[in-house]
């Protein structure tokens, strides 16, 4: 049987990626914290702690920080259940990664109902997807959204629905820049704001809409969804909008949208662990249940430009995560 104390340890010195961090955030010496990572990889005979500056886990490490983390929430859980009170009970902490994107859209559902419930203490992470791919494989959030449909191993991804963009701009930049409709000579000299240098949701929508690549156009960076909906629509330039998350600017006449006939699709995945504890599982299942009602069905038989699994370069999953490797997607975007 694991030691939960060296469990407990292990975890912290993960989460501090230090050992120096992990002593003061358990009120113990440093020596005392290398024995007891010492001990509990010679009971699994293998290393579980790669020594650097700062500390990661190996694959191995990455495999026992899931399984503490999933002990942690299943404990939580039971404590909350045996309560006379369970809301009293302190909340189970729990991590998640989020795009950009959707925390500014569809999300505050489910954190409405998570946060409400008192049943856990949530800490959301959007960050660069590459970090938090990283974040879901050692264990460290219990899920996250991504646009790949394909989960790697051990865990499982589902398909949410997609998320709608249009191109939009003021009326008065549209008439200035764009006087003869969205054209490659008025693409050429007028800015666009996108959310930062990784965003190729742009040039996907301009090659979808002219049928060759443009890049050498003028772009503003605002890596802030409010903001960059606030630069479009303070004139600064034209960009690609959720159509949720733009439509009450739309109402008010600030903003029109340049090709009515023209939008941009994004599948969005929830990759989450395979075995999951029930508290996750519930996570889980109210992610999915508020996504398929708030985003768009891809059933809809009509031409758009879909982006779907393109990992570390589409915008939609602004700071999202890919994860890569297996076929574990438990369904299709296109048949929900």
């Amino acid at each position: 049987m694991l030691d939960r104390d060296q469990l407990e340890t292990f975890a912290v010195v993960i989460e501090q990626q230090s050992f120096e961090k992990a002593a003061t955030a358990l009120s113990i010496t440093r020596g005392a914290v290398s024995q007891r990572i010492k001990a509990l990889e010679e009971s699994l005979s293998t290393v579980l702690v790669l020594r650097d500056r700062p500390v990661s886990p190996t694959p191995a490490g990455e495999v026992l920080l899931r399984y503490v983390k999933a002990l942690r929430i299943m404990e939580g859980s039971a404590l909350q259940e045996l309560a006379p009170q369970p809301k009293l009970h302190a909340p189970v902490p729990l991590s998640i990664a989020v795009n950009a994107d959707s925390l500014a859209t569809w999300f505050p559902a489910v954190l409405k109902e998570l946060l409400l419930s008192q049943l856990v203490a949530l800490e959301v992470i959007a960050d660069d997807q590459d970090h938090t791919s990283q974040l879901l494989s050692r264990g460290e959030v219990i899920g996250c959204i991504s646009t790949s449909a394909k989960a790697a191993d051990g865990f499982m991804a589902e398909c949410l629905g997609a998320m709608e963009y249009r191109c939009y701009a003021t009326p008065e930049f549209a008439a200035s820049a764009f006087p003869d409709g969205l054209n490659v000579p008025s693409v050429l000299a007028a800015p666009a704001v996108l959310f930062n240098r990784k965003d190729s949701l742009h040039d996907d929508f301009l090659k979808s809409r002219f049928g060759f690549s443009i890049d050498r156009y003028a772009k503003h960076f605002l890596p802030s969804p409010v903001a960059l909906l606030e630069g479009v629509a303070m004139g600064a330039g034209y960009g690609l909008i959720p159509s949720t998350q733009a439509q009450p600017v739309v109402d008010s006449g600030r903003l029109v949208d340049l090709c009515p006939n023209h939008r941009v699709m994004v599948d969005l995945y929830w990759h989450h662990w395979e075995l999951e504890p029930p508290l996750a599982h519930d996570v889980t299942a109210l992610i999915v249940k508020v996504a398929q009602r708030e985003l768009v069905s891809r059933a809809v038989e009509e031409p758009v430009l879909v982006v779907a699994g393109s990992d570390d370069s589409a915008r939609g999953p602004r700071h999202a995560s890919p994860a890569v490797a297996s076929n574990k997607t438990k369904a299709d975007c296109n048949t929900h």
